[in-house]
């Protein structure tokens, strides 16, 4: 018996560095039981180049990445979604489209490693930090156990992910 994939969306404004490291980072960790997407409400139109190099360094594929609008995975032929996570406060507050397959949905903000880039180095700990937190909370939901929760439940797990700190989430 094979274990189930699921489907996960990762939005921001945008889709040019957040929510481009959820989504190789949930590929990267969940043990081929997830597959990761990302996009935005208003794309940029490009990565930020320290994401790029951060994950090339890892020996991440970055081939296929690429900004995109959140509107490609509202059409009915879209991968239908079983979780969608914003990751940064401004798409959180803005009106999502209908997400065909009705996901279980969560806000897990984080800091804009774009904003906060100066030089190259304050860029690369950036993003750094993004991996940090990503990975934490990824960690956590790649380790529930999807099937035993109820859709109360997991949203509600999910809802705890996104409020907690680096340092609540490793004790």
């Amino acid at each position: 018996m094979t274990e189930p994939r699921y489907n996960v969306l990762f939005l921001c404004t945008g889709n040019s560095a957040r929510s481009v490291l959820g989504e190789c980072l949930v590929n990267h960790l969940g043990g081929g039981r997830f597959r990761g997407y990302s996009a935005g409400s208003h794309p940029s139109g490009r990565i930020f180049p320290p994401v790029l190099d951060f994950l090339e360094s890892q020996g991440l594929e970055t081939g296929q990445l690429r900004s995109k609008s959140w509107d490609e995975f509202a059409t009915p032929d879209a991968p239908h979604m079983n979780f969608v996570f914003t990751v940064c406060d401004s798409a959180a507050n803005e009106v999502c489209p209908v997400w065909p397959g009705q996901p279980i949905t969560a806000h897990w903000g984080m800091p804009d490693p774009v904003a906060k880039a100066g030089d190259e180095e304050q860029a690369r700990l950036a993003v750094q930090e993004v991996v940090r937190m990503l990975s934490n909370r990824i960690r956590l939901f790649t380790s529930l156990p999807l099937d035993s929760l109820d859709r109360m439940s997991l949203q509600n797990r999910l809802k705890e992910i996104g409020q907690q700190t680096d340092e609540t989430a490793l004790s």
